[in-house]
């Protein structure tokens, strides 16, 4: 017996060794870890040049609240980071994880418009079938009902609009760029109902991850809701935790986009996996409203700017650089997206192959032409990660991929070190949990 309260009832194997793209189970048995946990081991498991990093820093220091002192890793970190940040971009705030990243962005965006004496900006928009975090701020900012139903009375309001869902929420008849616009003027729509003068900030992933498996937005889409956040004075909040820090392809998503952000929320590939790390980024605007005001972030926690953590993620963060792992994400993402085709493209059961990078997702479809999705009652997700497991292969499937309820997916997300051939055993282990589980009982 386990007094360990998991995340489910499932009996789960006991994970006791890491190597490169694999983890090793108690019983010897190796997974090759296709989703990097979720999204999180960009390099993979047991890197040497990290665990030295961990290993001198926790020797030296390992701790030192920052309410008494700064230490040499964080100033390290915030240096390398704003050297690469999007433009506009000057301060980083560390903590342990993304929920508390998006927390931290939420109620900054909140202090900077009591600064600049806006207090009656009080609503924040987000998207349908969102996520930003199980903390209580960032599950009111998400958009997933099926996260938020029980604990709906304990979320503050959000509002939200269409997520831009091109597979599903297209017409035939429009263009990509006229069905951006379509969806975007949402947000307008939204501000006006509103009121112009009551909203925070809009938040938004990217490349949605957990809740949707690697959606993409059509070209221009962001673009046009940067110029209405910019028409109506509102923040943009940028979540990248899980698609940000390289895993598309470039440092950051945002720049596939040719946006910057005003406020964005990084972690997962920020550490690796190796510390607990997320980060909160703001522009100069934001902070200088702050600093020329009260003066502070009303705002803070125990581990921020972890001493040991942020050695960690700066020795990540330069192996990425030095290793020039961007151009091998771009590489390895092409092959792994032509491996999906070419496995999955004309599969009666697989209605979409999407992402960018080493972030892609597959949605299953009854049938190919009508997009119905499977009955939720047969949780296929649940069925595919286990079939995948016991073939050695870990992945992330979801369900609830359309509304929260109605809908399949698998999220893969492999390490940024991974090799061809692993591709194929990938690919190939994939294709044969996906059949199991399909012709299962």
């Amino acid at each position: 017996m386990s007094h360990v309260l998991h995340r489910g009832p499932a009996k789960l194997p006991t994970a006791v060794g890491g190597e490169r793209c694999h983890i090793v189970d108690a019983t010897g048995k190796r997974y090759l870890d296709a989703s990097g946990g979720a999204a999180v081991s960009c390099l993979g498991h047991g890197h040497p040049r990290i665990i030295a990093a961990l290993q001198a820093q926790a020797a030296a220091m390992a701790y030192a609240h920052t309410g008494f002192f700064t230490n040499e890793p964080m100033e390290a970190l915030a240096d390398l980071m704003i050297e690469d940040a999007p433009a506009g971009i000057d301060r980083v705030y560390f903590v342990s994880g993304g929920s508390e990243a998006t927390e931290a962005a939420l109620k900054l965006a909140r202090q900077y418009f009591v600064e600049i004496g806006q207090p009656q900006r009080r609503h924040f928009i987000a998207r349908r079938q969102s996520y930003h975090g199980n903390t209580l701020g960032a599950l009111a900012a998400g958009g997933n009902e099926w996260r938020r139903r029980q604990f709906a009375p304990l979320l503050i309001e959000t509002h939200h609009i269409a997520p831009c869902y091109a597979y599903r929420d297209r017409r035939p008849d429009e263009s990509e760029e006229a069905y951006g616009r379509r969806v975007a003027g949402e947000l307008e729509a939204k501000i006006l109902e509103l009121g112009s003068d009551t909203v925070i900030g809009f938040i938004a992933e990217p490349v949605v991850g957990a809740t949707s498996g690697a959606v993409t937005a059509v070209p221009g889409y962001f673009k046009r809701i940067r110029e209405i956040c910019d028409r109506y004075g509102v923040l943009l909040i940028l979540d990248e935790v899980m698609c940000g820090m390289g895993r598309t392809g470039t440092l950051h998503a945002s720049e596939q986009e040719g946006i910057a952000p005003d406020i964005m929320a990084v972690a997962k590939g920020l550490g690796g996996g190796y510390q607990p790390i997320g980060a909160m980024l703001a522009s100069a605007r934001i902070i200088a409203a702050i600093e020329g005001g009260s003066g502070a972030f009303q705002h803070g926690h125990t581990y921020m700017g972890h001493a040991t953590a942020c050695a960690t993620a700066l020795a990540v963060q330069q192996t990425i650089r030095e290793e020039r792992l961007l151009d091998a994400v771009r590489a390895r993402g092409e092959e792994l997206s032509a491996a999906l085709t070419e496995r999955f493209g004309n599969h009666a059961h697989i209605g979409d192959i999407r992402g960018r990078g080493l972030f892609m997702g597959l949605e299953l479809v009854q049938d190919r032409s009508t997009k119905l999705p499977f009955d939720p009652g047969l949780k296929l997700h649940a069925r595919i990660k286990a079939e995948a497991m016991a073939r050695g292969l870990m992945c992330y499937p979801m369900g609830g991929t359309i509304d929260g309820q109605h809908g399949d997916h698998v999220l893969l997300a492999p390490p940024y070190i991974i090799t061809p051939d692993e591709i194929g055993e990938l690919v190939d282990k994939l294709g044969g949990a996906v059949e199991a589980a399909l012709g299962g009982p």
